[in-house]
């Protein structure tokens, strides 16, 4: 059996080729195998250039392969754009009117097969045949999508299936990549890309009200949302615009619901006032922020890490705040529920840094552990409350009893000015300054509850890649190439890149040997904010900012070309 297999579909948005992956995806978690599914589209609606790339085998797989082992080219642009990365034994899927005459190459009389609105059910039959996949894997797949309300489209769908697969036994070359024996089936797994645990994670935090503006790759999140909100009990809200939907989150927030909303880095621009309304008005909110390259509009539809400088200084003031950067299709899942305990608890905005690549990124998990599950509970406890009541009490830790209006004879008042222990506006410079050292109080809350970054390899290996956010996948096959070649690797990850605890990680970095900084912008903003924090330097850094994912491939070869200079 062929243990790694990429696959790619490439064509034009409108063609179909989500549909086919997708299908062929979901056949492949249900038959027990492991995939890692990428996509690449441009920002439009019908045209361009689109792929939907699927690693699948014995894996597990963490992230994408730039060579391709069968290429389904559903336009003659495909052909002409990822012929060269072909491998040796590739085969090449393409229609009979612009397939080229090269070896592996497999000319498909799709005209011949049915209507063109199904050519993409041919295709995704051929790839069963390839792939040596149950036709019933296939058929379940299909019907699920069309469910048993279409018998006439179900029936189409399985007549050209199976035209399609009886032109393959007679036309498919011998090739080495059928997937027999070796893996058991696991029929329990969830296939999600990171957007969807995301959400799924904040539902089962308990999350009651979402606002948004549509923005890429952030609106998925909130598609999810919508797919359970009747259900979960939760309000989602289509704002006019990023102002009023961040300021909707903290009316929602105020009056005691578990809110969030989700942007893009132009959305986020314009929630900036709205982010130091909920910090002064020590109001729980969690913002997710999808990152994409810009400035400006930037690449819609691209990936980057970019963002993180922003989200930490974003908002006029000096307040508190916790910034997560889940490296996992699981972490995507358990780091919302986390923020949104985290926002809760120290009454302060949270942030969820997230990006393209791992937005659409698919995976085979494991269920969740739903008894591990924390909900936020909301509000205090009215019986400690003081009379009258004082919302913004100084305390020690920093953290003020939090009542809900309407809930209890208490007045609650909260005001945007600075104010005084009850709420209300004050100009007064000592109580200026008792505030301000109030509210920072609360980062301690936050770096006692920090969580440590991951160290994967030997403390003290002779190379150290840091890495943040989405990274983690690359940078680990990456480590696990290298280690194959002899090296002594270790890589160490930061799903939590504010606040920084020194006493977590500077040690690790004091014992390795070179060290590498890998991350998806061209400044080294995490390494450079490594340095503020500890005074420790990591000149070394393998960057990436064409809007492309970082791969193994990439890591590698750029570090080589490092110590060559070197």
């Amino acid at each position: 059996m062929s243990l790694d297999i990429h696959l790619l579909i490439g064509g034009e948005a409108g063609q179909g080729l989500v549909t086919i992956g997708q299908l062929l995806s979901k056949a492949l978690v249900r038959a027990g195998y492991e995939v890692f599914v990428s996509q690449s589209y441009h920002s439009r609606i019908r045209g361009g250039h689109n792929t939907f790339a699927i690693r699948l085998g014995a894996g597990p797989f963490f992230a994408p392969r730039v060579s391709i082992d069968i290429l389904v080219a559903l336009n003659a642009e495909t052909v002409a754009l990822h012929r060269g990365q072909l491998t040796g034994r590739a085969l090449l899927i393409a229609d009979a009117s612009f397939a080229p005459d090269l070896p592996g190459v497999i000319a498909v009389p799709f005209a011949e097969l049915g209507p063109e609105q199904l050519w993409n059910t041919a295709a995704l039959a051929l790839l069963g045949n390839i792939l040596d996949l149950p036709s019933e894997a296939l058929h379940q797949a299909v019907e699920a999508m069309l469910g048993k309300k279409h018998p006439e489209a179900l029936a189409e769908n399985r007549e050209i299936m199976e035209k399609s697969r009886e032109w393959a036994a007679a036309h498919v070359p011998e090739h080495g990549f059928a997937l027999t024996g070796g893996v058991s089936a696991a029929a329990d797994r969830l296939l999600l890309n990171g957007n969807e645990a995301i959400a799924l994670g904040a539902l089962a935090g308990g999350l009651k009200f979402c606002a948004f503006y549509p923005m890429t790759p952030a609106t998925s999140i909130v598609l999810e949302l919508i797919t359970h909100a009747e259900v979960m009990g939760c309000v989602i809200e289509q704002a006019e615009d990023e102002i009023a939907a961040i300021n909707m989150a903290i009316g929602a927030a105020f009056a005691g619901a578990v809110s969030m909303v989700a942007t893009s880095g132009g959305g986020f621009a314009l929630m900036a006032e709205g982010v130091s309304l909920a910090a002064m008005t020590e109001t729980p909110v969690l913002i997710a922020v999808a990152q994409r390259p810009g400035p400006a509009t930037g690449m819609p539809t691209r990936t980057e890490q970019a963002d993180l400088e922003f989200v930490l200084h974003a908002g006029h003031g000096e307040f508190p705040r916790a910034i997560f950067a889940p490296g996992s299709i699981e972490a995507c899942f358990a780091l919302t529920q986390k923020a949104l305990v985290m926002a809760e608890r120290a009454q302060s905005p949270v942030f969820l840094l997230t990006d393209q690549f791992l937005a659409d990124s698919s995976r085979p998990v494991a269920p969740f552990d739903l008894a591990a599950i924390v909900p936020v509970a909301t509000g205090g406890e009215t019986a400690l409350a003081s009379t009258p009541y004082q919302r913004y009490r100084l305390t020690e830790n920093g953290l003020s009893p939090r009542l809900l209006p309407g809930f209890s004879p208490q007045l609650v008042v909260a005001d945007s000015d600075e104010h005084d222990e009850e709420g209300h506006i004050s100009e007064d410079h000592g109580v200026r300054i008792a505030m301000v050292e109030k509210r920072l109080r609360k980062c301690e809350l936050l770096k006692q509850e920090a969580i440590a970054p991951e160290l994967s390899g030997e403390k003290g290996a002779d190379l150290l890649f840091v890495c943040w956010g989405s990274s983690l996948g690359p940078v680990q096959e990456a480590a696990d190439v290298l280690r194959g070649q002899g090296r002594n690797v270790a890589s160490l990850h930061f799903s939590q890149v504010w606040p920084l605890v020194p006493d977590q990680f500077l040690d690790i970095l004091q014992g390795a040997g070179k060290i590498v900084c890998v991350e998806g912008n061209a400044t080294g903003q995490f390494a450079r904010l490594i340095q503020r924090e500890t005074g420790f330097a990591i000149p070394e850094r393998i960057a990436r900012y064409d809007g492309l994912p970082f791969t193994a491939r990439y890591i590698v070869e750029r570090l080589a070309a490092m110590e060559e200079r070197a």
